[in-house]
């Protein structure tokens, strides 16, 4: 059992995410390591601009899908929330929805696919 708290502490990010929630518009800059043709290592951040359709896991293994439409065509991306590549989550629009699990925008196109937005009341504003 040390020897897997020892593991996960060696591969703790310590970075502070923001809470989100299943419904939540968030954009995540995720750093991608590419070859370059001469055989170098080229390091750059692009921006994963979606849908949070899930939240599962729990501590350290928590991870997180989100969902965009690329072309025309949805793509779903898995991140883990302590994973060393991602650089920075950004969360763009509040969603209200019931469930935790948002399968049913899969079959979903258009304004059907739209998710109606969440009011934050920050305290501080409010005196």
């Amino acid at each position: 059992m040390d020897l897997i708290k020892v593991a996960e502490q060696a591969f703790d990010t310590g970075k502070e995410l923001p809470e989100f929630l299943p419904g939540d518009t968030i954009t995540v800059a995720y750093r991608i390591r590419e070859k370059g043709t001469k055989g170098d290592i080229k390091e750059r951040i692009q921006n994963y601009r979606g849908v949070v359709i899930k939240i599962n896991g729990e501590g350290k293994k928590k991870r997180f899908t989100v969902r965009k439409i690329s072309d025309n065509i949805g793509v779903e991306r898995i991140f883990p929330m302590e994973s060393p590549f991602i650089d920075s989550i950004t969360i763009n629009k509040y969603g209200r929805v019931r469930r935790a699990k948002l399968y049913y925008l899969r079959g979903l196109t258009g304004k059907k696919a739209r998710i109606k937005e969440r009011r934050i009341v920050k305290k501080d504003a409010a005196k």
